[in-house]
């Protein structure tokens, strides 16, 4: 359970990305956290990992606050991905998946055969056994972007955070790899990402968290979330909300600006008549 009480964030104490925000996480749930860019998505993930220290407030992991844990405490119960990983020149798969064991290693208990083996696990896992001598730069995004999940699961966390999982890839990767999320979930890990598609988060998440200028605007399942309303109210966007044929969640149609105008444009053209009209 992670639970977000009063929490605000900023960089280097200018002005306030996150403001007093609450929000409680189930433990083995999938969380989806969407809005505009900008709205403070990264920033509140930073928060949650303790790469970001709050100006206000607390987060909580079962009960301890994040930022009193000691580090290696913390890497082995929270594992986080950020926004395009790089890995250093030459840098095996291998040796990228290995370096989520550094949290388990001390002066007395170095490398072991159970790290070994829990590293293999996790390219079985993500299926990239066959590329374990191959240098992470010569993968592809989707291959990529398993061997960094690769990484977070040989930490053997129970909450991974993932900072926009499936940003440039294709659409066959970004299935693969919120495929694998999901199979993840389903074997108790709880997952909290950042997803740029409102489709993917209502297909894949238990809940949504939809972020406007640092607020939350709504919360709770894709069919609580996912409505034109609070589409509109966050992304300033007409939609047409429908039933995915497949799954039976919410499906997001954009109706664009040219077709359907937009909250601003009204805004503007209510003004206008206004006037003329006084």
């Amino acid at each position: 359970m992670i639970n977000i009480e009063k929490l605000s964030l900023s960089y280097d104490g200018k002005s306030t990305i996150i403001t007093e925000l609450d929000l409680e996480i189930e433990a083995g749930t999938i969380t989806a956290l969407v809005g505009p860019n900008g709205c403070g998505k990264s920033t509140l993930l930073r928060g949650i990992s303790r790469l970001l220290k709050p100006t206000q407030g607390s987060v909580f992991l079962d009960g301890q606050k994040v930022h009193s844990m000691k580090a290696k405490n913390l890497a082995k119960q929270l594992g986080i991905l950020p926004q395009s990983p790089t890995a250093p020149e030459g840098l095996t798969v291998h040796e990228l998946v290995a370096q989520g064991r550094y949290p388990h290693q001390n002066w007395f208990q170095q490398w072991s055969r159970e790290d070994e083996y829990i590293v293999k696990e996790a390219l079985v896992t993500t299926d990239l056994t066959e590329f374990a001598d191959r240098p992470v730069d010569t993968l592809s995004g989707g291959q990529r972007q398993r061997a960094w999940i690769a990484m977070a699961l040989a930490q053997q966390t129970e909450v991974l955070l993932l900072d926009e999982p499936t940003t440039y890839l294709d659409m066959a990767y970004q299935v693969d790899v919120l495929e694998l999320l999901a199979d993840l979930n389903e074997h108790g890990r709880t997952i909290i990402l950042v997803l740029h598609d409102l489709n993917q988060a209502a297909r894949y998440a238990d809940t949504i968290v939809a972020l406007c200028d640092g607020q939350i605007v709504s919360q709770g399942s894709p069919q609580k979330v996912m409505t034109s309303d609070t589409i509109r109210s966050v992304f300033d966007l007409e939609t047409q909300v429908i039933t995915d044929p497949i799954t039976n969640t919410p499906m997001c149609i954009p109706i664009g600006r040219k077709r359907g105008k937009s909250r601003r444009e009204l805004n503007v053209q209510s003004n206008y008549s206004s006037a003329v009209a006084s």
